[in-house]
């Protein structure tokens, strides 16, 4: 087995594969204060309640949006699993062609997610991804990484307007039964999901004709699979999808 590991702002996402099998996923929470013997246990525990052995971890390979984070988490495989990750990151092997001002400023779970989506779609193609934030990634007709857009995410839009305005309750995150709301919640739903559903088609729409063509729109991301349902825009889901492009990454790169 292989463990997959994609930190993100808010949640660490780990899944264990075999062959091209996931065999489970599972999520702690995001913490720069803790130290790597803390992710170990983290990470020990984690392994016990699915019942996976340390000793029959193959190997590991770790994406991260968080500097100070991934230096733990490495370290912490390190400890329990006696070996080291691969990182995503300059020097790792991805295939994937970057056609940005500064390719190095392209997040790992982007390259992640695009080496993912092109191993089961056809380029041109938009990758969407609902996380902390709602990034959006422009794969061109020959594949290549052109560019994107990285809005606020949408449980960040709720934090943002439940915390600074008194008035307005706290909301979950549920899909709202109408774009017309007729008490405060309903309206606060229906700005907020619905706002965020039209936002994708807007931009998709846009992106496309700055493209010239027609695209497929593959999305992943907690909260993606609230919002995809009241898009206009036809757009596959795709929950596993960094879990893949991790597990495609370790395959092709490695060591014998």
């Amino acid at each position: 087995m292989i463990l997959t590991v994609d930190i993100g702002n808010t949640n660490i996402v780990i899944g264990g594969v075999e062959g091209e099998d996931i065999v489970f996923e599972a999520r702690i929470r995001t913490d720069a204060t803790k130290t790597s013997d803390e992710y170990c246990m983290d990470l020990k525990l984690l392994l016990d309640v699915q019942g996976v052995d340390p000793k029959t971890i193959e190997g590991s390979i770790l994406a991260s949006v968080v500097p100070q984070v991934l230096n733990s988490f490495h370290t912490a495989i390190m400890k329990l699993t006696g070996k080291t990750s691969l990182v995503v990151g300059p020097g790792l092997k991805t295939g994937l062609n970057i056609k940005i001002e500064n390719p190095a400023q392209t997040g790992a779970d982007l390259v992640v997610g695009s080496v993912a989506a092109l191993r089961e779609h056809k380029p041109p193609m938009i990758i969407v991804d609902m996380g902390t934030a709602t990034t959006m990634v422009v794969l061109d007709q020959s594949g290549a990484l052109i560019g994107g857009a990285i809005s606020p995410g949408v449980k960040i839009s709720m934090d943002a307007l439940t915390e600074r305005t008194a008035l307005l309750p706290g909301l979950q995150l549920d899909q709202p039964k109408r774009a017309i709301g007729k008490n405060t919640i309903d309206c606060m739903r229906s700005g907020i999901m619905m706002g965020a559903a039209c936002m994708l088609d807007g931009m998709v729409e846009r992106m496309e004709a700055e493209l010239g063509c027609k695209t497929t729109v593959v999305a992943t991301g907690g909260i993606a699979r609230f919002v995809i349902p009241m898009c206009k825009t036809p757009i596959v889901y795709d929950k596993d999808l960094i879990i893949k492009g991790l597990a495609a990454l370790y395959r092709d790169n490695r060591r014998p």
